[in-house]
């Protein structure tokens, strides 16, 4: 990450397979890269700051796969890879749930039960254990239940090992108050680092400068990461609203607010009630000329796509409608097109505090994926499927292809459910291979995000630790 960003996002693109070209140009820009993060589509969960889950990538393809795995006795969310090839985990310890930094090699394992070294943080709460980010100089940047804003570098130790070590600290307290933990934070592109905590505070910490917050209306929670676009302006949802801001006078500034149906409670397979959405930045000029989540509306839910700046609504289209109705990952998005995965009826071992009783209290995983392409005149359904994601699907532009991990079995699941590393066509929605994966429940991705690395791999975390698709 040393090196500039751009020059990464040729070398990407230069090795990319024979018709790369065009299937970057079929589906429309990705944002130009943020200076302030790692490596293009590897330094984010949703792999930049728009969280589009789209990279110029290639992934491992849809033929034959290997597995590797990293049995790390942890839940690992968040995975990373910076300039060096490394990969980067925030993960949450099963014993005790403290949020565990791990560095990877995702070459094979290594001598800590697959870590190359560990680092364990301060305990927050649970999403606060879950979204961090890779800056420019290969540091993870993650704020830990002490309300401590840290930057925390990997270098080799005397011995010739690997250590991780905070680098930097910036004591958030004054601006955070006690109980309150952030859910999600992102650099904007002049390098303020913005957050947003789950009892709706919504701040940022200049390069050199105080914190300065500003308070979302009483009630409102954000249980998701934040987004970021090149103009500046920040995207946060939270459980009653979706969010624009930017930064005036090194404070934040609500720019415009609109309200999406939220239903009568929370839905079984979701975190909170409310959207599952972080915010997805996507659009066919500059790559973030949109903005979309999706509601959590009774009945059925729908794709809500703004304009960014403005706020107008371009559209409320129906998703999910063959599959649940209910989402709690991010869409997919670039160019003119979206893709919205159904997480409704998954069984999540815990929710966060607060989240409220589902209703109904359990459903069946019916799974399911729609594809909304965006026009001037509106929005309108492609195709949608029955897939049964089991992970946040990530669409490969240089394979013209979205991976995902699916759940095998009944709609109504049960611990000896396997799980496949599966590969769908983007412009019909069709399956086009399904490879099994070893375990059943240990090897249980929670709906999580996976990692499309730069050597076609793809890291995907676990309810124990990390497998690696090649």
């Amino acid at each position: 990450m040393r090196s500039p960003l751009i020059l990464l996002a040729a070398c990407a693109l230069a090795l990319a397979p024979a018709g790369a070209a065009d299937a970057v140009g079929q589906w429309g820009p990705l944002a130009s890269p943020n200076p302030y993060l790692g490596p293009l589509g590897t330094a984010t969960m949703h792999g930049d700051a728009g969280s589009s889950d789209a990279t110029p990538l290639a992934g491992p393809g849809p033929g034959d796969v290997s597995v590797g795995a990293y049995p790390l006795a942890a839940a690992c969310p968040t995975l990373l890879q910076g300039s060096d090839g490394l990969v980067v985990a925030l993960c949450t310890a099963i014993a005790g749930q403290a949020p565990t930094v791990q560095l990877l090699d995702p070459a094979g394992g290594g001598p800590l039960g697959g870590s190359l070294a560990a680092l364990t943080l301060v305990k927050g709460s649970l999403l606060g254990g879950v979204y961090a980010y890779l800056d420019n100089a290969d540091r993870l940047v993650v704020v830990d239940g002490d309300r401590t804003l840290l930057r925390v570098a990997h270098a080799r130790d005397a011995a010739g090992g690997w250590r991780l070590a905070v680098e930097s600290s910036t004591d958030l307290a004054s601006a955070i108050p006690v109980g309150d933990n952030v859910t999600g934070l992102v650099p904007d592109w002049s390098g303020n680092v913005w957050f947003a905590t789950g009892n709706g505070l919504v701040g940022l910490v200049p390069p050199a400068g105080r914190a300065a917050v500003v308070a979302l209306p009483a009630g409102e929670q954000v249980a998701n990461s934040i987004s970021a676009a090149p103009s500046g302006r920040v995207a946060v949802a939270t459980t009653h609203a979706l969010y624009e801001l930017r930064a005036e006078s090194g404070r934040p500034e609500v720019l415009w607010r609109a309200a999406y149906e939220r239903g009568r409670a929370r839905k079984p397979g979701q975190l909170s009630w409310g959207t599952g959405s972080t915010p997805t930045y996507f659009g066919p000029d500059t790559g973030a000329d949109y903005l979309t989540i999706v509601d959590n509306a009774d009945g059925r839910v729908n794709a809500l796509v703004f304009r960014s700046g403005s706020g107008q609504l371009v559209c409320s289209q129906p998703v999910l409608t063959k599959g649940g109705a209910g989402s709690e990952n991010s869409p997919i998005g670039i160019g003119r097109s979206l893709f919205v995965a159904s997480t409704y009826g998954y069984p999540y071992p815990a929710v966060p505090d607060g989240a409220g009783q589902a209703v109904p209290a359990t459903a069946p995983f019916i799974g399911g994926m729609t594809r909304v392409d965006v026009d001037d005149t509106g929005c309108h359904t492609v195709w949608e499927n029955t897939v049964r994601s089991a992970a946040v699907p990530h669409l490969s532009t240089v394979d013209n292809a979205i991976y995902t991990v699916t759940r095998l079995g009944f709609d109504t699941t049960t611990p000896l459910d396997g799980y496949a590393f599966t590969v769908i066509d983007p412009d019909t929605g069709a399956v086009t291979s399904s490879r099994p994966l070893p375990g059943t429940i240990i090897n249980d991705p929670l709906q999580t995000s996976p990692l499309v690395t730069h050597g076609r791999q793809i890291m995907q975390g676990t309810v124990t630790g990390v497998l690696r698709i090649n």
